[in-house]
C-alpha cells in the first residue's frame, strides 16, 4: 500500500504550520529554495515524530518543480500540495518577483496537475494584495488564466513599461494567482481532485516583521489598524482554513479563492484605507 504524501513548498511560519497540520501518518516532503532553512524544518518536524523527506527546489525553476513533482509521485500518493513560496515587494526586484510569485506559481500548479492522486487537494498561498488593484479587464485575466507558464513572461501586461515597481508586481502575481488557480481546476478535476488559493492578509511570520521594519512599515500598522479585526492573524488560523480546504468536507469547493484579511480589503474598499 502506498503511503501518502504531503508536500509542502515553502519552510516559512505558514508552510509550517500546516505541515504540522496536515503531517501526521503521510510522509511530508518538505522543499525550498533555502538549504539550511530547509535542514531545519526537517530537523524540527522529524524530532516531534513527523517523516519528512526534503528537495531543494527554486520555484522560479520548470525544470526544478517538475523533479519535485516526480519526486513526490515516487515517494507515494501525492494525496496534498500546498506551496507557500513567495517573495514580498521588498524582497526582489520586479522581473524576480513576477518569475517566482506568479510565474512559479503556474510552474507548481501545472507539474503538481499531472501528479495530484484522485481525491487530492492542492492550495496555493496568494496575498490579500490580489485584491487590492483594480479590476484588469477579460482579455488580460484570460491570458493569465491560460498562458503555457514559459510564455507568462511574453504576455504585454507583463512588460516594464506596464508594472512600474515592485509593489505593483506583488499586487498583480496575486491576481494572476487567483485567475490561475480558476483554470487549473478544470485540470486537476479531470485526476479526481481540487485546488484552490488562500489570501491572507497580514499574518504574523517572519516574512511579516520584515515588511513591518521595512519602508513600507507605516503602511502596514494602518492597514492592522483600520481594519475590522484591528489585529494580525496567526500562522494557525491560516493552517485551519488549509485543513478544511485539503481535506473531504470541502469536496464541493475547487478554483475559489479564501480572502482571510481581518477586514483590510473591507476597510479600504469603505474608503477607510488609501493604497
Amino acid at each position: 500500500m502506498k503511503s501518502d504524501i504531503l508536500v509542502v513548498i515553502g519552510v516559512g511560519g505558514i508552510g509550517m504550520a500546516i505541515a504540522r497540520r496536515e503531517g501526521a501518518g503521510k510522509i511530508i516532503l518538505l522543499a525550498d529554495i533555502n538549504e539550511k532553512n530547509l535542514e531545519r524544518a526537517a530537523r524540527e518536524l522529524a524530532e516531534t515524530g513527523y517523516i519528512v523527506e526534503t528537495q531543494q527546489t527554486d520555484v522560479a525553476s520548470q525544470a526544478s518543480v517538475v523533479a519535485l513533482a516526480a519526486r513526490a509521485a515516487a515517494l507515494g500518493n501525492v494525496l496534498q500540495v500546498v506551496n507557500t513560496a513567495g517573495l514580498s515587494p521588498n524582497m526582489a526586484s520586479v522581473e524576480k518577483l513576477l518569475q517566482v510569485d506568479l510565474v512559479g506559481a503556474v510552474y507548481v500548479l501545472e507539474a503538481f496537475g499531472q501528479v495530484i492522486a484522485r481525491g487530492g487537494a492542492g492550495i496555493h498561498i496568494s496575498s490579500m494584495a490580489g485584491h487590492m488593484i483594480p479590476a484588469l479587464g477579460a482579455e488580460i485575466d484570460k491570458a493569465l488564466m491560460v498562458t503555457p507558464a514559459n510564455e507568462l513572461m511574453n504576455l504585454p501586461v507583463l512588460q516594464s513599461a506596464n508594472v512600474p515597481n515592485t509593489i505593483y508586481a506583488y499586487c498583480l502575481s496575486k491576481r494572476a494567482n487567483h485567475m490561475r488557480i480558476q483554470a487549473e481546476c478544470l485540470k486537476w478535476a479531470e485526476r479526481g481532485a481540487r485546488v484552490n488559493s488562500i489570501s491572507p492578509g497580514i499574518i504574523m511570520t517572519a516574512l511579516a516583521k520584515h515588511e513591518l521594519d521595512s519602508p513600507i512599515g507605516d503602511c502596514y500598522r494602518t492597514m492592522i489598524n483600520q481594519s475590522a479585526s484591528k489585529r494580525v492573524g496567526t500562522v494557525d488560523e491560516v493552517a485551519t482554513l488549509a485543513h478544511y480546504l485539503l481535506g473531504p468536507d470541502s469536496g464541493f469547493i475547487t478554483g475559489s479563492d479564501f480572502l482571510a484579511d481581518g477586514g483590510v480589503i473591507a476597510a479600504m474598499k469603505m474608503g477607510r484605507i488609501a493604497l
